[in-house]
């Protein structure tokens, strides 16, 4: 007969798998990758959004004195936060009746849903991993709101985490399109510009994100100088060479999601993942969903967060014609 509980052994094995699948989600992409290393991966529990907090003016109390000088001790209003929406995601594992008939025995029901249940986890890995580069405005304004929109190619217009950029100057992100297509020649100069304009005392970018054309093209500028792979980020999978003590990573290779002919020049101090602790890579239900005028069972991959910042003027791109 076939095994009775298909959908329960489902949501038990997704469960199961929770925590390894939200680790490899991060993994799947080089941005997420060092977020998670240096402890950026932090849970929602709740709210109508999500909060991250920041710092956009100086205290204006600061100064010198002498003697019985009197102190300014005005109030200050020197933190506000930027609010982000929680983006969901999910995809389906299914089986119809005839399956569960056709797999009748229960080690074979479990080897057909292992399969299905990999193919959904890479899909949604790999829905994640593109999410991370989008504007936040595919599937009708559905989709994660990620370095297109935290990065922009204007950085001097449009609203992000609820902050007007055409107000608010330290909200401004850097951008810089050469003159002419980079190449192995110009693409230092470059670089040392970019990097420059983002560097604020010890903040400075520390992950260089590429597609394969500037991967190509900065290789090409260090073949002489034998630059090698840095050990740390290339136990995590991703090919990676250094621009000062920066982390420059290729994010594109076959089917990746990085933005052509684009380097994003990261400060991932201020850049976060930002699941639910309630919805990170888990069953939406523990109960059977069966269709409606199918015969068939449904279970759900659920997952919701986004990704946020609290400092857009340390992050910049520059882009090749």
């Amino acid at each position: 007969m076939a095994f009775p509980n298909v959908t329960d052994i489902v949501a038990t094995t997704i469960e199961a798998r929770s925590k390894k699948l939200a680790d490899n989600v991060t993994k799947n992409n080089a941005l997420l990758a060092r977020l998670n290393e240096r402890g950026n991966v932090r849970t929602v529990s709740g709210g109508s959004v999500i909060f991250e907090e920041l710092s956009f003016a100086e205290n204006a109390n600061v100064g010198w004195y002498s003697g019985y000088d009197l102190l300014p001790v005005a109030a200050q209003d020197v933190i506000s936060s930027a609010q982000y929406d929680f983006k969901q995601a999910a995809c389906a594992v299914t089986i119809s009746g005839l399956d569960q008939l056709r797999n009748a025995g229960q080690q074979q029901m479990i080897d057909l849903l292992e399969g299905r249940i990999k193919v959904a986890e890479s899909s949604m890995m790999n829905l994640l991993a593109a999410g991370v580069y989008s504007d936040g405005t595919a599937a009708g304004g559905k989709q994660v709101v990620g370095l297109n929109a935290a990065v922009p190619v204007n950085p001097l217009v449009g609203v992000y985490g609820g902050i007007d950029r055409a107000t608010w100057v330290f909200w401004r992100s850097k951008t810089t399109t050469a003159g002419a297509a980079l190449d192995k020649a110009t693409i230092q100069d470059a670089f040392n510009a970019m990097w420059a304009s983002l560097v604020r005392g010890m903040d400075r970018p520390d992950l260089i994100v590429v597609d394969n054309f500037m991967w190509g093209v900065y290789l090409a500028s260090l073949q002489a100088q034998q630059r090698f792979t840095g050990t740390e980020t290339g136990k995590l999978g991703f090919p990676t060479i250094k621009y000062m003590d920066a982390d420059v990573v290729l994010d594109g290779g076959i089917g990746g999601f990085a933005v052509a002919k684009t380097a994003y020049f990261l400060n991932t101090k201020y850049l976060f993942w930002r699941p639910h602790s309630d919805r990170n890579m888990v069953p939406l239900s523990p109960n059977k969903r069966y269709a409606i005028n199918q015969d068939a069972e449904v279970q759900l991959i659920g997952w919701a967060g986004n990704l946020t910042a609290s400092g857009s003027q340390f992050q910049g791109r520059l882009i090749s014609p």
